[in-house]
C-alpha cells in the first residue's frame, strides 16, 4: 500500500453497504431513544417525545452538515483538517478545564449556547487524523533498522507526545473511560502505523500506571471501582443502585424482552435510562435476540469500515478508517462492559443509542468519513 497513489482514484458513489447499515443503527438509535427515555423525557420535560424529537433534529442536521464533506472532501483535505482539529481539541479541552461544567463528580462538558459539547469525544477523532498522519508521514523512518534512522523519534516520541498531551488533559478531567479509550486507540494507531511492538509494550504500561495512579488519588474514582468490586457489599439504594438496577432490566429481558415500550425499569429505576445504561433497557424490552441483533448490527459496521480502509490505496486514509472502526468497537465493548458490571461504571455512551446531540453528531461525522474515504476505496458497492 503506498502512501500516494501514483494515479488519482477514479471517485465513486459512497459505499452503499455502510450507508445502509448506518441508516439501519441510526433508526434503531432514534426509537430506542424515545422508548427508553419517554418516561423521564415526560418528567421531566413535559413531552415524551423530547428524546426522540432531538435524536432526530441532531440526525438530520448532522447528515446535512456532513454530506459536503462525503461529496467533496478529498486526501489533502484531510490531511490539512487533522492538524485543525486537533489544535481545537487541545484548545477546548483547556476551556474545559477553566470553565467547563460538572456533572456526575467530574468536570467534562462546555456549554455553547443551546449546545453541550464532551471536548473528550472531539479529541479521539482528532487524535485518529493525526496519528494517521504522523504514521504515513514519517513511515520510511519509524520502519528503519538503522541505529539513528529516526525509529524511536518518529515512531514513538512524536505520536506518544501527540496522544499523552490529550491524555493529560483528559485526565484532568478525572474522565478513566476516556483515557481508557484514547490510550487503547493510541496504542492501535501506532502498532498499525509500524511502531516497534517493545515500544508500544513500554506505553501501554505508561497508559496502564496513568489510569491506576488516577484512580488512586481521584475518591471519585475510587468510589466508582469499590462499588465494581463489592457490588453485593454496596449500599443497593446508593453507589450500587444504577448497576444494580441495570443488572435486573438486562435479567428480567430473558430470551424474547417484554416488547418494545415495555420495559419497567425505565419507570425511575435506572436514572436515565436514555444515556450510558440504555443497553439495558434494550435487553429488557428485546430480551437476549433484540440485543445480539444490536450487536451484530456494530459488528457489521466495524467490518465494513475495516473492509473499506482495506481497499483503500492511500495509506493515511486507510489508518483513519480503521481507527474509526476501533474507536466504534471500543465504545461500544466498553459500554456493554459497564452495564454488565463487567468493569467499573465510568460514563462509556453507547454509540447511535445513548442520548447527546453531540455526541451523535461526531459518530455520522465519523461515519461520514469513512464514507468519504469510500469514494475512493476499489471494494465499495
Amino acid at each position: 500500500m503506498q502512501n500516494e497513489p501514483l494515479t488519482p482514484p477514479k471517485k465513486r458513489a459512497p459505499d452503499g453497504l455502510l450507508l445502509a447499515l448506518l441508516a439501519l443503527i441510526l433508526v434503531c438509535g432514534a426509537a430506542m431513544s424515545y422508548s427508553a427515555g419517554c418516561v423521564y423525557a415526560k418528567e421531566f420535560y413535559g413531552d415524551a417525545f423530547y428524546f426522540l424529537r432531538r435524536y432526530i433534529v441532531f440526525a438530520l442536521l448532522s447528515a446535512a452538515l456532513t454530506l459536503p464533506f462525503v461529496l467533496f472532501a478529498t486526501p489533502d483535505f484531510w490531511r490539512r483538517f487533522a492538524v485543525f482539529l486537533y489544535v481545537a481539541a487541545l484548545l477546548l479541552l483547556i476551556l474545559v478545564l477553566l470553565i467547563g461544567t460538572v456533572g456526575g463528580g467530574a468536570r467534562r462538558w462546555l456549554v455553547l449556547g443551546p449546545l453541550t459539547v464532551q471536548p473528550s469525544e472531539i479529541a479521539k477523532t482528532a487524535l485518529i487524523l493525526l496519528l494517521a498522519l504522523v504514521m504515513t508521514r514519517y513511515e520510511d523512518k519509524i520502519g528503519s533498522t538503522k541505529k539513528g534512522g529516526g525509529a524511536f523519534r518518529f515512531g514513538v516520541l512524536l505520536p506518544g507526545g501527540l496522544f499523552m498531551a490529550v491524555c493529560l488533559l483528559v485526565a484532568a478531567e478525572k474522565h478513566i473511560s476516556g483515557l481508557l479509550i484514547i490510550g487503547m486507540i493510541s496504542v492501535f494507531m501506532m502498532l498499525m502505523g509500524g511502531t516497534r511492538l517493545r515500544y508500544l509494550g513500554i506505553m501501554a504500561a505508561t497508559v496502564a500506571a496513568a489510569g491506576c495512579l488516577l484512580v488512586l488519588v481521584s475518591s471519585y474514582a475510587q468510589v466508582r471501582v469499590d462499588t465494581w468490586l463489592h457490588i453485593e457489599e454496596v449500599d443497593p439504594l446508593g453507589s450500587a443502585w444504577q448497576t444494580l438496577q441495570g443488572l435486573y432490566a438486562i435479567g428480567s429481558g430473558g430470551f424474547f424482552g417484554r416488547g418494545f415500550l415495555g420495559s419497567k425499569q425505565k419507570f425511575g429505576y435506572v436514572s436515565q435510562p436514555q444515556n450510558d445504561f440504555i443497553f439495558t433497557v434494550i435487553c429488557e424490552e428485546l430480551g437476549f435476540v433484540g440485543a445480539f441483533s444490536v450487536l451484530l448490527l456494530f459488528l457489521l459496521l466495524v467490518w465494513r469500515c475495516f473492509y473499506i480502509a482495506s481497499k483503500t490505496r492511500d495509506r493515511f486514509l486507510a489508518l483513519t478508517v480503521y481507527g474509526i472502526g476501533v474507536k466504534l468497537a471500543l465504545q461500544t465493548l466498553l459500554n456493554v462492559a459497564v452495564v454488565t458490571n463487567s468493569m467499573p461504571n465510568t460514563g462509556v455512551s453507547l454509540p447511535f443509542f445513548s442520548s447527546g446531540g453531540t455526541f451523535l453528531a461526531i459518530q455520522i461525522f465519523e461515519m461520514g468519513i469513512v464514507l468519504s474515504v469510500s469514494r475512493t476505496s476499489e471494494g465499495s458497492v
